[in-house]
């Protein structure tokens, strides 16, 4: 029988909820205790709408935790293993955070808005708690709290003419992870060139919850020549182009380097940082599991609600996490985490999901390279 999911106040809603519901929103996620759309019902119309024109997305559950005072920058340089000594008020950096023993806590954005500023833009963990109790414990003279700050995302080719003609033209020599503090109209906002596609665009960081309406309606009309219509972080597209998520493609005891963000970890830095000792050991022994990309054979496959075990000649070699039929690739694709002695490329798999058998093989990422074109 269908389910629904209850729409309490527990659960907290986006500044943007009401006009998503209005846009058509019909499926809906849990995304840091947040409701997050996911589809908007045309799941070939919002790939396409992402690869060729622009799309405008509520990406409010992706929330910030706000690191300020003398010692924030010292405590942002112990949270991540990623060495920060070049980054500056203004720039972004993709940070692994890791707990003691080497486990991959969240992927966040770590952005500079001050000296004595930081903001960690979060996947779907919560970076709250853990970030106030190293401080608590560590004596750093900060304040930790999460601010009224929730992303809108403008993404695809046609992004950066929506959003220059918002702003102006100087969104256009933005470089990537760079942002720029301004408002539109009175409504304060972060512009950032960022966004969770490969396909370019940027993230506006609402600083005032009370006016998401207003910034979706401006960003709607600004777009409107371009095609814009809403959409979702996309599943395919992510596949496709090998990006990261965060909980879906990992696992609760995994290590960065089981995920490919290995260039992410500078264990030879000269000052501390949390799980330097257990990462050391791992970029030396090397991790257990490795995230890779495989095609398989059969029909088309939309996705899976569970991972599927994966075998390799009668063997459990690991877990398929994530598939999708790729438009690019004109096949099963597919993302699994297996034991390194199954990781290497042209290995075959076996693995069953929903009910049907399917072989495939270990192949290079990105799955779909940059810029090809969707199948006329």
């Amino acid at each position: 029988m269908p389910y629904e999911i209850a729409m309490g106040p527990r659960e907290r809603k986006s500044p943007y909820f009401d006009r998503t519901v209005a846009a058509g929103a019909t499926h809906m996620t849990i995304y840091n205790q947040m409701y997050m759309p996911v589809s908007y019902g045309d799941t070939v119309a919002e790939y396409n709408r992402l690869l060729e024109g622009v799309a405008m997305w509520d990406v409010g559950g992706e929330r910030q935790v706000e690191v300020q005072g003398p010692d924030a920058e010292r405590l942002v340089r112990y949270l991540t293993p990623r060495d920060l000594k070049d980054c500056a008020v203004g720039k972004g950096k993709y940070v692994p955070i890791c707990d003691h023993d080497g486990r991959l806590l969240n992927d966040p954005v770590l952005l500079r808005l001050e000296e004595h500023k930081f903001w960690l833009s979060i996947a779907d963990s919560d970076m709250l708690l853990w970030v106030r109790a190293i401080a608590k414990e560590g004596g750093y003279d900060v304040v930790v709290r999460e601010p009224d700050v929730s992303p809108l995302a403008v993404q695809g080719p046609k992004a950066v003419d929506v959003v220059a003609d918002l702003f102006g033209d100087w969104v256009r020599d933005l470089k990537y992870f760079w942002f720029r503090q301004t408002e539109l109209d009175g409504i304060p906002l972060v512009v950032a060139r960022s966004g969770w596609s490969k396909q370019g665009g940027y993230e506006l960081y609402l600083r005032d919850g009370t006016r998401g309406s207003e910034l979706w309606d401006k960003v709607k009309e600004a777009g409107a020549p371009y095609g814009i219509g809403p959409g979702a972080p996309n599943y395919i597209e992510r596949l496709e182009s090998g990006l990261l998520s965060f909980g879906a493609d990992t696992h609760p005891d995994g290590s960065p380097f089981e995920v490919g963000l290995d260039k992410m970890v500078d264990v030879d830095r000269e000052d501390d940082f949390v799980g330097k000792q257990a990462l050391t050991r791992i970029a030396r022994e090397g991790p257990p599991r490795k995230l890779v990309g495989i095609v398989f054979d059969g029909d088309p496959v939309t996705f899976n609600e569970h991972p599927w075990t994966a075998r390799v000649d009668g063997h459990i070699a690991g877990t398929v996490r994530a598939v999708c039929h790729s438009p690019r690739r004109r096949m099963n694709i597919g993302v699994a985490l297996l034991d390194t002695r199954f990781s290497d490329l042209g290995t075959k798999l076996e693995f069953k999901g929903e009910g049907r058998f399917f072989k495939g093989e270990v192949v290079p990422q990105p799955l779909v390279e940059p810029g090809t074109p969707v199948p006329g």
